[in-house]
């Protein structure tokens, strides 16, 4: 019997997010829960990039969440307009120890702790178009169910009735 596991057999977890990282985005998570959305982490979009955090309201708004837990961090990456295409709200999620004035105006701002987090500025609604909406809802659906089902496999248990 194996006492010890060596391979992380999560599939929730693929080790890219740093610590920081990861704290910021449970905070995130557990205020999203509390406001009735549906929040599903690094999803691939269609055009080849990856939400950090992509959340469906009960309405059927979608909101996407950028994670920067430096400056630095920020100042690197320009990906993140490319994203406004595939949501209705683009947001960034950070950290107390990041100047929150970095952050461009016409995007939402959360601020976390990894126990919670802070809407600091709603972002402005640019509402999907009609296929566009269809064709994320879709991905968010395909790709929740899918790691459900790689988390019940993993847990090694057997599914068969006995």
């Amino acid at each position: 019997m194996t006492i010890l596991n060596v391979y992380n057999n999560n599939p929730l977890i693929d080790g890219r997010q740093s610590e920081r990282a990861m704290l910021v985005r449970k905070g995130v998570q557990l205020l999203l829960h509390d406001m009735r959305h549906a929040v599903l982490p690094e999803l691939p979009l269609s055009s080849g990039r990856r939400a950090d955090l992509i959340s469906l309201s009960e309405k059927g708004e979608i909101w996407i969440f950028e994670i920067k837990t430096s400056i630095e961090d920020f100042r690197v990456d320009r990906k993140w307009p490319e994203y406004r295409q595939h949501c209705d709200r683009m947001f960034f999620a950070t950290h107390k120890d990041v100047p929150l004035d970095i952050f461009p105006e016409d995007c939402g701002l959360f601020l976390s702790d990894g126990y919670g987090a802070h809407i600091i500025r709603e972002a402005p609604e640019h509402r999907l178009p009609p296929a566009t909406r269809k064709s994320v809802t879709l991905n968010f659906s395909r790709a929740a169910a899918q790691r459900l089902l790689l988390a019940e496999w993993a847990t090694g248990k057997s599914f068969a009735s006995e």
